[in-house]
């Protein structure tokens, strides 16, 4: 064979290599992730009900955000694929056990030429355990403006909350370490750490970055109930932070009381977004929190808001 024709095969077999290395890289997914995914996917019992299981995040109860992100897959289950979810308005009625299963009922309250009005019950033994409301849209084409994106260090170099508690393992509760350090579905990288064990005093601000901890399907209603899911994780917690006071230092007691979402624009949750949060009141035992989730190059692509109880019992 001439030294030519070895040097093109050469250069084939590494492109081939590198194209099916940068396939596996785009196709991956962590278990965590997997599991996750898996958990959202809820059984279809039948027509407008479904079946959910739960995961223990060693937290006194269920996960809001994963009822949130359970909902919304009931509700769009029940609608065209064209129309996505743009808000919902939700209430927490009573703690979720994560030891039994959820069942959904999704009642049809609209089916308009633009827009699906969906009404969403999460239910436990018999009692509902949260409702949801939410509306969902054909996309249109209309008038646009946004909030500039506030300054944030770059996600680049921050650790991941996974990190940072893996470094602080030896003083984490054994109730909570295996959670902690564990791998994420989520990748989450803090601008600056609150220790939910010990909190300091810091004025009502957050901001962490978020992506997925491996790579989502291609349907954006898949990353909106990701996203859904997401959007409860470093949010009333800020309320705490000018009193100095941690989430899971003991005596005190936080619960979503209701929790409303907008999502403006597409988004890619295999992209970084920053998650800027603030809480701008605190009083009669609640605590109020508001949320932007932008994408790296300024893309306001969903707004939050959420109240909850904030009980200091020491």
């Amino acid at each position: 064979m001439h030294p030519s024709d070895q040097w093109q095969i050469c250069v084939i077999l590494n492109s081939l290599w590198l194209a099916a290395a940068a396939l596996l890289l785009e196709s991956y997914m962590s278990q965590a992730l997997k599991n996750l995914l898996t958990l959202l996917n809820l059984e279809k019992i039948e027509e407008g009900l479904f079946r959910g299981q739960s995961e223990d995040l060693g937290l006194r109860q269920v996960f809001g955000g994963q009822v949130v992100g359970q909902a919304l897959y009931a509700a769009k289950e029940t609608v065209p694929d064209e129309r996505l979810v743009h808000s919902f308005h939700s209430y927490f009625l009573r703690p979720g056990d994560s030891k039994k299963p959820i069942i959904y009922d999704v009642e049809t309250l609209r089916d308009g030429n633009s827009f699906s009005a969906r009404r969403v019950s999460a239910i436990q033994n018999g009692k509902p355990i949260f409702y949801m409301t939410a509306s969902f849209q054909a996309p249109e084409a209309g008038f646009e403006h946004q909030k500039t994106m506030p300054s944030a260090p770059a996600p680049d170099g921050l650790p991941s909350e996974t990190q940072i508690a893996q470094s602080l393992a030896h003083l984490l509760p054994p109730v909570l370490k295996d959670k902690f350090i564990s791998d994420r579905p989520l990748e989450v990288r803090p601008v600056e750490f609150h220790n939910p064990l010990k909190g300091h005093v810091a004025e009502p601000h957050r901001q962490v970055w978020i992506r997925a901890n491996g790579s989502v399907p291609d349907d954006l209603r898949v990353h909106q109930y990701l996203l859904g899911y997401a959007s409860d994780l470093n949010f009333l917690p800020v309320a705490l932070q000018p009193h100095g006071i941690g989430f899971l230092e003991p005596g005190i007691q936080i619960a979503t009381i209701d929790h409303s979402m907008w999502f403006h624009r597409p988004f890619n949750l295999n992209e970084w977004l920053l998650y800027s949060v603030e809480s701008t009141s605190a009083s009669s035992a609640r605590g109020f929190v508001r949320g932007e989730f932008y994408t790296q190059d300024g893309v306001l692509v969903a707004s939050t808001v959420q109240e909850g109880v904030m009980r200091n019992h020491n």
